[in-house]
């Protein structure tokens, strides 16, 4: 019998289909010599610190590095998958063959390898199914071209060294960081991919935060209805720009050269993942995950080729299909593929390029045309088709004309540009919003795209001269889109979309986990998702202002080990070589304390005059004291303990991210701490409604907003007397719980693992607690 394994049920349905495997059996369909079985993702993970060593079950620093000798796989926990991997185990070993179809990846591979080495199974024949679509003639072929699974070895390698490494990195430093760093028990979740990715978007936050606009002048004047530019650009002062317009005021302007270019605009290549997800994020506001799920479900449908590709080519194989395939669309976009010659296509190296692809071609559309979508399904499907359509339109082309001219010397430039031929832009009308954008700049035409009258060389012309006002703008706040882009490129900005596609195997995650990244981050509390707006949450910045060590921010790192994880799939980079590099770069991590890894010579800017800060005798101040900067702040100010891990936070984010004991009215409370620009600490207390109450609030209550204030038993909500019955007992299981651990409870809704929990049998036991639909709860691991 030969065993089929896709990802899927709805997968394997259509190859069962196609190789007569009619009869539904528990967990697989029969028939034909096949049994076809399905997962349902990741069945098989790798084990949780504590299924190697009970002793690292516990957060402590003593447990760390956990490196296992050799990584073991568990099951998921639940019954369901438990069930279908037993059912997938039992057909395994009963098989003279088994044939994988999981998803045709990185992800996909390690699914299968995972599942067969949990069964033992991994001396049986194994071939493998490689398509790009489920396409009844895409898994004919298939079948009738099946590969050795050995082939897919250094893939699998590949995946399995990104897995381990994910979990020697994730959760060594998630551990350090939380017990070493972590304020009242706080979860600081660190990871080699997500880490780097959130410092890009903390920074650009902050940038944007402690953005200074500057004022800056130019120098216009306007001739024949044409605006004229002083070439020096931009001018530090007004007197200077003045100075220009004083002393070319009442003189003619001199024509001294015109120059006519037309300038080509090539159509845009094929989509790869990220660049659909870019586009759908920018035309239609769709998230990266949204994209991704509903181009996963048109791929299932037969609808289009396997979305979760890095290539934007075709194959040569390809070519003699897309004609047809373009036919066949012919009677529903006949406008759009009216206008190419379907039986002369020209096939350029920007749309067939084998060596520019290594698994998956482009994402295009199948020949199974849909009958009916969703809004959101047409807009994904429409993208990929119109962008098939395009690679094949002729390039825009733009008159460009550039004028120079000189008054008293001075020169001047200006330029337009008139469109000869829309070519493929045509396919890219502008949306309504954006005409309705243009429409309110009516009056406001950008100079580039001003019509340029007739100038003549040698001519004079009357002119009126004026010095124009500016104001420098903050970068914009990461999108999606902007994001996406900027993790292909490890963090560089590339506009160019061939050198995008050179550098792009060292970008930060794949194509197929860049948008669940995004979606970790979002779900973590560490970014927040404002419309189309990325932007960092307190806990995230919190994160990323403890982990000083700049190599697990780094995206060029991560995207260093990516490059090598693509070469290991090439079989051009030792598996075992990449184990000990992350191993010896965990270690590293782990040999810094909270006190190595701040660096008391540089804190942080100034917030007075932005030099670094640096910490004295009995406190933090300003490195240029001696120039006459007079910032500085006790450790001991307000009764607060300032650690120097809590000065970096205020002076890179202007306030404290959590709450902090302070001495208020002769009491201790709890509060917020800021920074001013003037270099003064500010704070705000978390004020009591109980106005019968003096007892300092610990936080807020989940269920109505209420202050909650220590008492005789509990923690618990000040509008008692109103009706709410929040509480926090200071003694749950005959475990005691602390001050500390209950405004954690309060801040993050969890906390870290607790040791000496006991049961009503007296059974000693460890949990978590957090606050579940009001009330606080176990939550075990």
């Amino acid at each position: 019998m030969k065993v089929v394994i896709a990802e899927k049920p709805s997968v394997a349905r259509d190859i069962a289909k196609h190789l007569g495997a009619g009869q539904s059996r528990n967990g697989y369909l029969e028939g034909n010599g096949y049994a076809v079985t399905w997962a349902f993702g990741h069945l098989v993970e790798l084990k949780e610190p504590e299924g190697y060593k009970p002793e690292w079950k516990s957060w402590k620093l003593s447990s760390l590095p956990m490196i296992p000798d050799n990584f073991e796989l568990a099951s998921r926990n639940e019954q369901s998958s438990q069930e279908q991997l037993e059912t997938i185990a039992s057909l395994f070993k009963k098989a003279d063959e088994i044939i994988c179809a999981t998803d045709a990846g990185r992800e996909g591979e390690l699914i299968f390898r995972y599942i067969l080495s949990w069964a033992n199974c991994e001396n049986k024949p194994i071939k493998r199914l490689w398509i790009s679509s489920l396409t009844k003639k895409a898994i004919a072929d298939g079948f009738s071209n099946l590969a050795e699974g050995s082939d897919y070895d250094n893939l699998y390698y590949a995946a399995k060294s990104r897995s381990e490494a994910d979990w020697i990195v994730g959760i060594n430093a998630t551990r350090f960081f939380t017990v070493e760093y972590g304020k009242r028990n706080l979860l600081l979740s660190v990871g080699r991919v997500q880490t780097p990715i959130l410092a890009m978007i903390v920074q650009r936050d902050r940038d944007i935060e402690s953005f200074d606009s500057k004022e800056f002048w130019e120098v216009h004047t306007t001739a024949q209805e044409t605006l004229f530019r002083h070439t020096t650009g931009k001018f530090a002062s007004y007197e200077e720009a003045s100075a220009i317009v004083s002393k070319i005021n009442g003189k003619e302007l001199l024509i001294e050269s015109i120059d006519n270019k037309d300038e080509k605009s090539n159509p845009p290549l094929l989509f790869d993942l990220t660049e659909l997800q870019r586009e759908l994020n920018t035309r239609h506001g769709l998230t990266a995950d949204e994209t991704l799920r509903i181009a996963q479900h048109l791929y299932e449908n037969k609808h289009i080729t396997y979305p979760r590709t890095d290539s934007r080519y075709l194959t040569s194989d390809l070519q003699p299909t897309i004609a047809p395939l373009l036919k066949k669309f012919l009677p529903f976009r006949e406008k759009e593929i009216g206008k190419l010659d379907l039986g002369n296509l020209k096939f350029s190296k920007r749309i067939v390029n084998d060596s520019k692809v290594s698994d998956h071609h482009a994402i295009i559309p199948t020949d199974s045309l849909p009958k009916k979508l969703n809004d959101q399904e047409k807009k994904v499907y429409n993208a990929i088709l119109t962008r098939l359509i395009a690679v094949f339109y002729p390039p825009c082309i733009k008159s460009v004309t550039t004028v120079e001219a000189s008054c008293e010397k001075e020169p001047f430039r200006a330029r337009g540009t008139q469109l000869r031929d829309p070519g493929w832009q045509a396919l890219y009308p502008a949306s309504e919003k954006q005409k309705k954008k243009a429409a309110k700049k009516s009056g406001k035409q950008d100079p580039a795209e001003q019509p340029i009258p007739g100038f003549q060389t040698g001519e004079r012309c009357l002119h009126q001269p004026r010095v124009e006002t500016f104001k420098t703008s903050p970068p914009k706040r990461f999108t999606e889109a902007s994001l996406l882009q900027l993790m292909e490129t490890a963090g560089k900005t590339i506009e160019d979309e061939e050198l995008k596609e050179a550098i792009k195997d060292q970008g930060i995650g794949t194509p197929a986990t860049r948008a669940s990244i995004i979606e970790t981050l979002i779900q973590r509390e560490f970014v927040e998702r404002r419309r189309k707006s990325l932007i960092s949450a307190s806990k995230g910045r919190q994160l990323i202002a403890i982990v000083q060590d700049e190599r697990l921010k780094s995206p060029e790192l991560t995207g260093e080990w990516e490059y090598r994880l693509k070469k290991m799939e090439r079989g051009e980079y030792d598996p075992q070589q990449f184990r000990k590099e992350v191993e010896t770069f965990t270690r590293e991590i782990l040999s810094a304390t909270s006190e190595k890894t701040v660096d008391l010579k540089d804190l942080g800017p100034c917030p007075i005059c932005e030099a670094p800060v640096i910490r004295g005798k009995t406190g933090y101040g300003c490195s240029q004291w001696r120039q006459g900067c007079s910032f500085a702040i006790r450790e001991d100010s307000l009764g607060a303990n300032i650690s120097p891990l809590l000065m970096r936070e205020l002076l890179l984010n202007r306030q404290s991210l959590s709450s902090v004991g302070i001495s208020h009215e002769g009491n201790r409370a709890l509060a917020k701490l800021k920074l001013t620009k003037e270099g003064k600490l500010e704070y705000t207390i978390f004020e009591s409604n109980n106005p019968d109450s003096n007892d300092p609030s610990i936080g807020l209550c989940p269920v109505c907003g209420g202050p909650v204030n220590e008492r005789e038993r509990s923690y618990s909500c000040g509008n008692w007397r109103q009706g709410c019955r929040f509480a926090i007992w200071k003694v749950i299981a005959k475990k005691e719980i602390d001050i500390d651990t209950a405004i954690c409870l309060l801040q993050d809704k969890t906390t870290t693992v607790i040791d000496g929990f006991k049961s009503k049998a007296g059974k000693d036991f460890s949990a978590r607690l957090e606050i579940r639909k009001g009330e606080v709860k176990f939550l075990f691991e």
